[in-house]
């Protein structure tokens, strides 16, 4: 099977991009994980699939697979992506459309400089839609890692998030500490680790160890959050400007119910076709 593809990247965050709307496939995880391979694929962080809509009020369907993989309900910057994607290859004309994704509808928007917005939706607290076995009522949660214990926000972007502050980002435990919280029992579909030092309350360094692929130079979802955290925290302004090793995005939330908005680079970087 031949098939065509699309490279992209998100602040380093980088994905292959098939369109499932002009050719036909069904792919097995092997072959996924084929694809996402370093060596012997492409290689990538997430493969991202456009697909022909299944809700009324979408344009496109968004399916997202990790590197191992397995679906996943969400990403952030393959969101950014996936609106460059569709109005480049001529899929639409429409600078704004409605994705629907595993975890529900999203709004990317294509701004004039060239950056994309994506409307995340509102995060999720319960504790059985993130999902975490906790309570409900506490903002931070106490976690036994490694032998320790460490104080961390549960919460859901559309795909579950475990964020925690550290002191000093370059120096954290993700490699070690990341892959054992997205492991953790406590969260039973598994979760993405983020490690945030807050600078002020408008800036903040964040790494992520997501769920599938391990460390990756950026993470859509994994910023906001981050940014939700500091906010419910009482420790970040409603605005918030989100280094990562892969490039800043720019993160809203107005408080409670409100949804996320995020801001941030998608760039293509080559096209080609693979023989699986």
């Amino acid at each position: 099977m031949i098939l065509k593809f699309t490279k992209m990247h998100g602040t380093g965050n980088d994905f292959i991009v098939l369109d499932g709307v002009r050719q036909q496939f069904q792919l097995e995880p092997e072959q996924l994980r084929l694809l996402a391979d370093r060596h012997f694929g492409v290689g990538c962080d997430q493969i991202l699939i456009v697909e022909d809509a299944q809700h009324p009020d979408a344009d496109f369907r968004y399916r997202i697979y990790n590197a191992d993989g397995g679906e996943v309900e969400q990403c952030g910057n393959g969101a950014r992506c996936f609106v460059r994607f569709v109005h480049n290859h001529g899929l639409t004309n429409k600078r704004e459309i409605v994705v629907e994704t595993k975890s529900g509808l999203i709004t990317p928007r294509l701004e004039e400089n060239g950056q994309v917005t994506v409307m995340m939706g509102a995060p999720i607290f319960d504790t059985e839609r993130i999902p975490f076995i906790g309570n409900d009522d506490e903002i931070i949660q106490t976690l036994e890692v490694n032998g320790k214990e460490i104080q961390i926000t549960a919460l859901s972007m559309g795909n579950p998030h475990a964020v925690q502050i550290v002191t000093d980002i370059e120096h954290a435990p993700v490699a070690i500490e990341g892959k054992l919280i997205e492991q953790h029992p406590r969260f039973p579909k598994r979760v993405n680790a983020g490690f945030m030092q807050i600078m002020d309350r408008t800036h903040i360094k964040l790494r992520v160890y997501e769920r599938g692929a391990g460390e990756t130079l950026s993470c859509g979802t994994g910023a906001c959050a981050a940014v939700v955290t500091g906010i419910r925290r009482g420790l970040l302004d409603t605005r918030v400007n989100v280094a990562t090793h892969g490039g800043v995005l720019s993160i809203i939330w107005e408080g409670p119910s409100e949804p996320v908005w995020m801001t941030g680079p998608a760039i293509t970087v080559f096209e080609g076709e693979i023989n699986l």
